[in-house]
């Protein structure tokens, strides 16, 4: 099987970083997901479904979460978000949980 060249690995590798930050501590988390090339259509499926152009700017408030979404194919910053907690619903709650999801440690009971 014939492997492809470094410019095609590059232009394939896919990174979503979701970092949630606010809430009533103020603090950040942050997940990330890396998917395996054979598993790239799928998580860039999911990434297309999101509607990136109206993305609005998050509602400030006190205690109130905040995400920002960044997607990185290769080394370049694809799609960039912010949005408030309550934006949080559709085709980006399936991002937000699928890379929550994939950045979970393994489970320690198998």
């Amino acid at each position: 099987m014939p492997q492809p060249d470094a410019d095609t690995a590059e232009h394939e590798r896919l990174v979503i970083v979701v970092v949630r930050s606010g809430g009533i501590a103020g603090l950040s988390k942050q997940w990330r997901a890396e998917p395996a090339p054979e598993r790239v259509p799928h998580w860039r499926d999911l990434v297309e479904r999101c509607p990136w152009d109206a993305a609005e700017a998050p509602s400030t408030g006190a205690d109130r979460y905040q995400w920002r979404i960044d997607v990185h194919r290769g080394d370049t910053a694809v799609h960039r978000a912010r949005l408030g907690d309550g934006q949080i619903e559709g085709p980006w709650r399936a991002l937000v949980d699928e890379v929550r999801q994939a950045a979970a440690p393994p489970s320690r009971d198998s």
